[in-house]
């Protein structure tokens, strides 16, 4: 049995998709939904407090955005993450890139760096030795690149941490996870002291992010793969709260990929899923059907039409649910996508 891709498709006019975080952040629109009771309520974020309980676990993605822009004399190029000492990367335009092609990409502690293309991929995408070392890349990017912006957002925003959660520690990201962007300082401490228990994953949000699903049925696409780390310590943790039977929740659609992924069935006389220990690439494409094992409940933004997000978010609380929850959306003047407003399901 397949499933198409058009089950998931939806009419959003171009004026409900957000340019800009809101301010405050943590003033953006909230909508509850009770997938249980199937149920739709309208709050603003800074009131998700009531709504989480003494003992729950906010699970949070804590990568970091870098300027994975680069101009190169006409050319764009779009580092996506670093494999064994090789960038993937994408071009604007891409025929330019020949394999064996040096590229001036800019300067470095007053020495140029070049960057040779190594191999060109079906996928559009191509290789690039830098000849220097990750760090040295992230530098040069930080000095000369610009902020990788979706392409549904027409300005680039005027200051790096606008395109940042306020909690991003670990770089290596080209997209934000947009879900952590209604979170502020102030927000996150008022959480705490409701007795909430914070954790930290790491999923660097890549190429995948900009791709909609082409093909006609879900099965058919071809999911990317991403870096992911989540620590002992913060396994360990996620685990005994699920034992206690407090409830796991996801900040985004990236923490719930993370989660998800990492989980194995613990054997025994009752076989139990936990979060084990893990770093490195994950591929997970969760739709409808799916058997979520560790996330209770999530918050997430306004996702594309035929998205793999829409996909995920539709598995976790229904199809026919979400559809009609952005529907009310629309009806109720909601900002979508990125810089959008948020969701949380239970």
């Amino acid at each position: 049995m397949t499933t198409p891709v058009a089950l998931f498709d939806y009419e959003l006019p171009k004026e409900f998709i957000a340019q800009a975080p809101m301010e405050p952040r943590d003033h953006s629109k909230l909508m509850i939904l009770d997938r249980h009771l199937v149920t739709v309520k309208h709050r603003r974020f800074f009131e998700i407090v009531d709504y989480l309980q003494t003992g729950d676990v906010l699970v949070f993605n804590n990568t970091k955005v870098f300027k994975a822009r680069l101009m190169v004399g006409e050319m764009e190029i779009f580092l996506l993450r670093e494999r064994d000492g090789l960038w993937e990367a994408l071009a604007r335009p891409g025929r330019k890139l020949k394999v064996g092609l040096v590229l001036d990409v800019g300067a470095w502690n007053a020495m140029p760096l070049r960057a040779v293309v190594k191999q060109k991929n079906d996928d559009g995408t191509a290789l690039l030795d830098f000849g220097v070392s990750k760090e040295e890349v992230l530098k040069l990017c930080e000095a000369h690149g610009e902020v990788p912006i979706p392409p549904y957002v027409e300005k680039t925003p005027s200051a790096m941490e606008n395109y940042q959660t306020v909690y991003a520690k670990t770089t290596g990201a080209v997209a934000a996870p947009t879900a952590g962007f209604h979170f502020t300082n102030g927000l996150l401490e008022t959480i705490r002291q409701k007795g909430v228990q914070l954790e930290f994953v790491t999923l660097h949000v890549g190429l995948g992010t900009f791709l909609p699903v082409k093909t006609a049925t879900l099965e058919e696409h071809k999911m990317h793969a991403e870096f992911v780390e989540i620590d002992q310590g913060t396994a360990e943790r996620i685990n005994t709260a699920k034992q206690e039977g407090r409830r796991i929740i996801a900040v985004g659609t990236t923490v719930v990929r993370t989660l998800e992924a990492v989980t194995r069935l613990r054997q025994g006389f009752v076989r139990q899923a936990e979060v084990r220990p893990y770093s490195g690439d994950v591929n997970i494409f969760i739709t409808p059907g799916f058997d979520f094992k560790i996330v209770d409940a999530m918050i997430t933004n306004f996702h594309l039409p035929k998205s793999t997000l829409l996909a995920l978010v539709s598995a976790f609380a229904g199809r026919e649910f979400v559809l009609e929850a952005y529907e009310l959306a629309k009806k109720n003047a909601y900002r979508f996508y990125s810089f959008g407003d948020a969701m949380f399901i239970f």
